[in-house]
């Protein structure tokens, strides 16, 4: 399973539910800083090099389509920004 989290509250939530520490978690670059996700001492999460909150339907697509290239077959759940 694979989460993608849109905000940062969402990086924070997807990180403590996914059931797995195999389970990627996968999120905008506006959501951690480069610094921060330097930092990370998580193996399995992954920043794109563009944000995604607020960007139109297609940049959503082309992220999970990315997504799905790295892990072909699984289940993507993302993140509803009300």
């Amino acid at each position: 399973m694979v989460f993608l989290a849109l905000t940062p509250v969402g990086l924070v939530e997807a990180l403590r539910v996914r059931g797995d520490s195999a389970d990627a978690v996968w999120c905008g670059s506006d959501v951690i800083s480069q610094a921060d996700y330097a930092a990370l001492e998580d193996v399995n999460v992954s920043r794109l090099i563009y944000p995604l909150q607020g960007e139109p339907g297609d940049v959503l697509a082309g992220a999970i389509d990315t997504i799905e290239e790295h892990h072909p077959g699984e289940t993507v759940w993302v993140e509803r920004c009300a």
